[in-house]
């Protein structure tokens, strides 16, 4: 799972970290700091040096009068000061201890200096300049996996703020890039997990309906979920509302045969929403656990398929509305699950084709996108072939 980003992703860890260690000293923050002030420094020096220049015959005229003035006032303050013998005794006390305590004053700045000279040494100080540089290294690697646009940014953002203008051993700047990387994907996956089966604790029957693009493993999804139910003693019956498609009915019957799971259908153009009502009133009178709803595969641009749910939803008052999307599909998957959010609203997305997709752009974008939870993705064609969802999967799949 993810292998394409994985392998991408560690080349290009390495290639920035080692492109940071070899970096000049001026490109670190504080190099660029101490440029700046020894530019600042040299620039006022050049027109004293001038000026002194054009003073120099002015001194020298005058020069004879200010040596007799000077020597004079030599005499004069000789003749008042004390000698040294005559000084009091507290002076000659203090004159000894200002000798005594001046060498350790050095020794004490000669050794803040050495250890700040052996710190800038064995770290590095990642400047803003260098930091843009390196980033878009990562920036293309994300965008070719399918990593949405505002996803990378708030991954850019991160990083700046965990590494810019801080100290980081050089040594270690590949261990602190994969770390803070790693933060940064786990907390993208911040919506609210919601637990299938804690659900039909609270709610009798639990109605769950499914909707997506054709071919996305919609169905084969449902049927993953009603086997995961009943593997928990959960009495579970399915609503064929896809009544659109050819041989969507008899995908569905296929499934509930083989799970041993009451399937209740119309006919091929019957009302999608009415199957749905005949479901969930059968549910009540069965004492059914959980209604699984199948809907048409649609496009999210195609409006009056879309308009078909928004009545099933609006006759069934579904407790949870699942988005199947195919993990390999990439940023068109996003999209789906952002649109159809926006439209119809969704509750949680499940990805399947996990095991196929190379880029792993979907998995790490689409919960973030939508503010909704990822809460299982399909790993094959077995009924068995459900995983729970985490975000440590997916770093770990990034080998982060």
């Amino acid at each position: 799972m993810f292998k394409s980003l994985k392998k991408k992703l560690k080349s290009a860890i390495s290639k920035v970290s080692k492109k940071v260690e070899e970096s000049k000293p001026e490109e670190s923050s504080e190099g660029l700091e101490k440029k700046e002030k020894s530019v600042e420094e040299t620039k006022p020096e050049k027109p004293k040096e001038k000026k002194l220049k054009k003073d120099k015959p002015k001194q020298e005229k005058s020069k004879k009068a200010e040596l007799i003035k000077e020597i004079d006032e030599i005499k004069d303050k000789e003749a008042e000061e004390p000698s040294e013998e005559k000084q009091p005794e507290k002076e000659k006390q203090t004159q000894p201890e200002k000798q005594i305590q001046k060498p350790a004053e050095k020794k004490e700045q000669q050794k803040k200096s050495v250890l700040k000279k052996l710190k800038s040494k064995l770290s590095y100080n990642i400047s803003e300049k260098l930091f843009e540089q390196i980033f878009d290294e990562l920036e293309i690697i994300l965008l070719e996996n399918n990593v949405a646009l505002k996803v990378i940014d708030v991954i850019k953002k991160d990083l700046k703020k965990e590494l810019v203008g801080k100290q980081i051993p050089r040594k270690k700047v590949e261990l602190k890039i994969k770390k803070v990387l790693k933060n940064s994907i786990q907390n993208l996956f911040e919506a609210e997990d919601i637990n299938i089966l804690e659900l039909t604790k609270q709610k009798k029957p639990l109605v769950v309906c499914f909707v997506g693009v054709n071919g996305s493993g919609k169905t084969t999804t449902l049927a993953k979920i009603a086997s995961m139910l009943k593997q928990n003693n959960k009495k579970v019956i399915v609503a064929a509302s896809d009544t659109f498609r050819a041989a969507a009915i008899q995908q569905v019957q296929e499934h509930t045969d083989k799970l041993g799971i009451k399937l209740i259908k119309h006919d091929y153009g019957a009302d999608a929403a009415a199957v749905a009502y005949d479901a969930i009133k059968y549910a009540k009178s069965h004492d059914t656990d959980v209604v699984l709803i199948d809907t048409a595969g649609r496009l999210h641009s195609n409006k009056n398929l879309m308009q078909e749910i928004k009545k099933l939803k609006r006759v069934t008052n579904p407790d949870l509305t699942i988005f199947v999307g195919e993990s390999i599909t990439g940023n068109d998957c996003i999209e789906q699950a952002r649109t159809f959010n926006q439209e119809i609203g969704i509750d949680a997305i499940i990805l399947s084709k996990a095991d196929i997709d190379e880029k792993g752009g979907a998995a790490i974008s689409v919960s973030h996108i939508t503010g909704k939870p990822i809460i299982f993705i399909g790993t094959g064609q077995e009924y068995k072939d459900l995983k729970e969802f985490n975000s440590e999967l997916v770093v770990k799949s990034l080998g982060l």
